[in-house]
């Protein structure tokens, strides 16, 4: 391993910049003593420092001068997971990058809530008592990561139960209702609202989406400020999601009215994601949906005729971009 011992400068011994969070902070977060070069990462771990550098990168962090300590035990353990995972073909040399980006943002928001708690728990102490903070950290941390690790294992096994179950086709492409559900004048909300205001309303809305939209037995695959995308395995589930979702949030508090579109047919799923143009349908019929509608493309129209429990109305070729005579129905429950 190269040596650490750099030369004192203005950053401090070994080229170590002193962090924002304070020595015990970081530990308590880190998990253990900053006390690598990226250099002495990569050679520990046995890779090139360019590769090194490119996982670091792919997963979202800041670019690391070649004299600063700033690495653990972690790091080198981290680096080596990923290379055994190459070498034991889990998956391809071409994937590692994608692997470590797609773990960084899923992390990375997690990370964001996280540290929100801390800061709503210990108010300004968070910022003004450093011991304090580095108590908290040291006696959470453990306990976030074992519950973490919990929900990971059940959505795991409840993921693998999906994929033994269904008939998936070639690769990563099966067939699947994507649906978009959209507050509607969110930029009224952004305008008229505090942003403590306007956080309890978008807690409020990912926490009714995501509850009916559990019960439904679909899946949200992400939410983008104002919007949340879900997925689901038939056109009944998804039905069910939008109208509820229509249902249910007039009636939840200051929260305003949802557009919802709803698409069938081939979806790419890729490392957490869906990819296509089945979503982009969904998307398109969402921009153009009345307020407290939901609107679906023909492929999902055709599936859901045979379901007594809804009625479907034809609107005719609807312009999106992109799409033209893209035909749309609206979705309503049957009387």
């Amino acid at each position: 391993m190269c040596s650490l011992s750099g030369p004192r400068d203005e950053d401090g011994p070994r080229g170590q910049a002193e962090s924002p969070l304070g020595h015990e902070v970081e530990k308590a977060l880190l998990g253990g003593e900053p006390k690598y070069t990226k250099a002495a990462v990569a050679e520990a771990a046995g890779v090139e420092l360019a590769r090194a550098e490119r996982l670091w990168q792919a997963m979202g962090f800041a670019h690391v001068e070649d004299h600063e300590v700033v690495f653990t035990d972690a790091d080198v353990r981290a680096v080596r997971m990923l290379v055994q995972l190459v070498s034991a073909d889990v998956i391809t040399a071409e994937l590692e990058t994608a692997v470590a980006r797609t773990l960084a943002q899923t992390m990375s928001r997690l990370a964001e809530w996280q540290v929100a708690i801390f800061r709503s728990v210990l108010g300004d102490r968070f910022a003004e008592d450093l011991d304090v903070t580095a108590q908290f950290a040291e006696a959470i941390t453990p306990v976030m990561e074992d519950l973490q690790g919990y929900v990971w294992r059940r959505h795991l096994a409840a993921t693998a139960a999906r994929e033994l179950t269904e008939q998936v086709g070639d690769g990563d492409e099966r067939l699947q209702v994507i649906g978009f559900a959209d507050l509607v004048g969110y930029t009224r909300l952004i305008r008229d609202f505090s942003e403590v205001e306007l956080g309890r309303l978008i807690d409020e809305f990912e926490e009714t989406a995501t509850a009916v939209v559990a019960e439904n037995r679909g899946r949200i695959v992400k939410t983008v400020g104002d919007e949340v995308l879900f997925v689901t395995d038939t056109a009944a589930e998804a039905a069910e999601i939008a109208l509820t979702l229509n249902e249910r949030i007039p009636g939840s508090g200051k929260l305003p009215p949802l557009r919802i579109g709803l698409a069938q047919g081939p979806v790419l799923a890729r490392f957490g994601d869906v990819y296509g143009s089945t979503v982009n349908i969904a998307s398109r019929l969402t921009s153009v949906a009345r307020p407290a509608s939901a609107l679906v493309d023909r492929e999902l129209a055709t599936s859901l005729r045979a379901h007594p429990a809804y009625s479907l109305t034809s609107i005719g070729p609807t312009k999106v971009q992109s799409f033209r005579g893209l035909r749309a129905y609206a979705l309503r429950r049957a009387r």
